[in-house]
Formats: structure tokens, sequence, C-alpha cells
């Protein structure tokens, strides 16, 4: 059995792809040579992997590549490592059903995801310099990591543990920008995305374990040991900018930390006492049935339209009260009575 964790960043998608030269191959050679994209579709195809549909030769300018279909996603990639490869789709299609487990009743996708995956950094913001215009320069600055951005999730191998974690926090950006008709405000959506970046596996099979992210529960545990914590009214309202704009490694910490912690407490806490409301505040933003105004509703649906600072906390703290409560006194309490329960039991 193993156990892996990590990573952070996210934030865009993109679209595009070059042509793709499908192969048949009947029979498998085992002398094929796995730093071509023949050669290593060629192995793929042996392993008989369950959640590999198809491999395609992936034409591109930046190096020999393949497409990898699976149910629910197409993934382009420049990084012929047959361990990484072998695991990538299982992982992904594990993550799909991961994504699902939060709400009530499971969804299926009308077309599949897309995925970039670069075995080079510099491949990467190549590519990034060519699809995402204006906003290239942002995404390069990220030091390690991914990023979601019009529909696609863009990664650079930063080796399997990271990567896989990586890709488990941005697909669940992914999974809801495109299944939700609402979008997320953002102390939910980092926080159930930080659900993801910690997996293992056994048999082949991939598993998700919140309660092992030692990285976010590391950084709870600075921060409340500090006395840093931000207080909950301020947690629910914020924007992952506010804080990444200062350039404060500590805030930021803070942030992403307590909004997995909150995203916890309300999934755990008590026997599972908020876990209902939260699953009917998940249900609704997917529906699009929150009670909004005709101008927050309108950005809530418009993925065209940015997701604003103020936007982020009107609804960020609306939605709270609506579905929580509004009596932040006691359900602070409650969660900082969480947040010291879940890293005493790590540590």
């Amino acid at each position: 059995m193993r156990k892996f964790s990590l990573i952070f960043i996210v934030i865009i998608s993109l679209a595009g792809c070059s042509g793709t030269d499908k192969i048949e191959i009947k029979g498998i050679n085992n002398t094929q040579r796995l730093d071509t994209g023949a050669g290593m579709a060629a192995y793929l195809q042996g392993q008989a992997l369950h959640d590999l549909k198809s491999v395609e030769v992936w034409n591109n300018s930046y190096a020999p590549g393949l497409k990898l279909t699976t149910t629910h996603y197409e993934i382009f990639t420049t990084l012929l490592e047959p361990f990484v490869l072998r695991g990538i789709s299982g992982f992904i299609e594990s993550a799909y059903r991961a994504y699902n487990s939060q709400l009530p009743e499971s969804i299926e996708t009308k077309s599949k995801f897309t995925i970039y995956l670069f075995a080079q950094r510099s491949q990467w913001e190549n590519f990034t310099k060519s699809f995402a215009g204006e906003q290239a320069e942002i995404f390069c600055k990220i030091k390690a990591g991914a990023y979601y951005h019009k529909g696609a999730c863009v990664v650079y191998d930063i080796g399997i543990e990271r990567t896989f974690s990586a890709l488990g926090h941005e697909g669940w950006h992914q999974f809801n920008g495109r299944c939700f008709k609402f979008r997320l405000p953002s102390w939910l959506d980092e926080g159930i995305a930080m659900l993801f970046e910690t997996h293992g596996s056994d048999g082949g099979l991939f598993y998700f374990e919140p309660t092992e992210n030692m990285y976010r529960l590391d950084g709870l545990k600075r921060t409340l040991t500090k006395n840093k914590m931000i207080p909950l009214k301020e947690l629910i309202s914020m924007n992952p900018g506010d804080v990444l704009a200062t350039n404060q490694t500590k805030a930021v910490m803070a942030f992403y930390s307590q909004s997995y912690a909150l995203v916890r407490f309300l999934q755990e806490a008590g026997y599972g006492r908020w876990r209902g409301v939260y699953r009917r505040l998940l249900l609704d933003g997917l529906t699009g049935d929150w009670e909004l105004d005709e101008v927050n509703k309108r950005i809530a649906t418009d993925r065209n339209v940015p997701k604003t600072v103020l936007w982020n906390r009107i609804v960020g703290r609306g939605l709270f009260e609506d579905y929580v409560g509004d009596n932040f006194e006691q359900i602070e309490k409650e969660y900082l009575a969480f947040c010291r329960q879940i890293i005493n039991t790590q540590y």
C-alpha cells in the first residue's frame, strides 16, 4: 500500500490540441523503444489497463507525445514515463468518482475533460504562452504544480506523487467548473479541491485520504500555534487573489489550510452534524438553486464574467449564512475546536 500527498496552486484552463494519428496494434513487441510515441503506445496497449480505452500518437510541436483516452478524460502528454502513464488513467478516473462522491447523487459529463501533461517545464511554458494569451505571464509565475484555465488542466511533471496531487486538486476545479450551474465561492471551491491532494494506491487501485493531507495539516498547525487564524467571517469572504497578491506566505498558508479545515469541519464535525447542509449547499450550486439576486446570479452562471472580489465576499458569506447559519460566535468556537482536534490527531 502506498500513500502520496502534497501540492498546491491552480487557477485556469485552455482549449485546443494538435492532430493525432491513431495506431492499432494487435501484438506487442517488447523491444519497442519507449522514448517514441509509437513505442510507448504499443507498450501501454499491452498492459491491459482497465481505465485506458485507447492510445494514440499526439503530433505536437513540443516533443514526441501521446493522447490517452479514458471514459471521462482525454490526456495529451509528452511525458513518456511508463510508471506515470500506467497509473494516470486509473488515477484520474478514480478522481472523477471521488468528485462525484461529494454530491448526493452521481452525475455524468456529456463530453470528455481535457488534460495536458508535459514532460518539462519549458514545454509547459511554451504551450502556455501560445494558448493562454495575456494570462500566460501570470501562469508562468507558478513555481510548481498546475493550473486550470478555460476547461483544461495543464500540468508538467514534478514527480509522480506531486503531479498526481496537482491533478487531483485542479481536476476538482475542472469538474465543478463544467458540471455546476453556479460557480463556487473560493473558500468552498479551494477547500474541496484540497481533499484530493492526498491519495494512496493498493493493487493498482487509487483512493483519496483527505485526513492524511500533512501539507495542509502542517500549515493549519503553524497558523494556530502562531495565533494567525483568519476569523471565520473573513475566511468565507476571501478570494485567493486577496492573499496571493500580498505575496505573504503565512497569509496564503492560513487561507488554504483553514479552507481545507472548514470543508472537513462541515463534513465531519459533530458526527456529521453539518454534512446534510453541506451536501444541500453543493447540490443547489450544481442545479442553480441558490437564492441570489440577479447581478450575483449572472456572475455565478457566466464563466466569462470575472468572479470579482466583491462577488466572492457577498456570495461566500451569504451562502454560509443561508445554509450553515449566522451564529458566527458559536460556529467559530466549534470550528476552532475541530481544527485543534485534527492537528492533535496527526501530531
